[in-house]
């Protein structure tokens, strides 16, 4: 079993930031990737970023230029900072934990997610 513990979530008005944090904790043999999703009302649950245990990233669309992750590989921790957040980016943001918790068992692991509210 992996625990995944997030926090920074809130409300900001537009124009604002957030810093959203992940830490993972438990059984991890490895980890291959963490990363953010979000989903909005009424939408599907989306990819908002990613970061490898090697330092690859990857972004959603929408977010790319505003949103950057970053981790922390010995603290199992990974780091969102959103700046420049709009009413559009309100969501419930998910982290994710990508890994094997035995030699040959991989698997995925969700947090339970950290509610952003932007207001205009």
């Amino acid at each position: 079993q992996v625990h995944l513990v997030e926090s920074g979530g809130g409300l900001v008005q537009a124009g604002g930031s957030l810093r959203l944090s992940c830490a993972a904790s438990g059984n991890i043999f490895s980890t291959n990737a963490m990363g953010w999703y979000r989903q909005g009302p009424g939408k599907p649950r989306d990819l908002v970023a990613s970061i490898t245990s090697g330092g690859s990233t990857s972004y959603g669309g929408s977010v790319k230029g505003r949103f950057t992750i970053s981790r922390d590989n010995a603290r199992n921790t990974v780091y969102l900072q959103m700046t420049n957040l709009t009413p559009e980016d309100t969501a419930v943001y998910y982290c994710n934990w990508a890994g094997r918790t035995g030699a040959t068992t991989y698997r995925d692991y969700w947090g339970q997610g950290t509610q952003v509210t932007v207001s205009s």
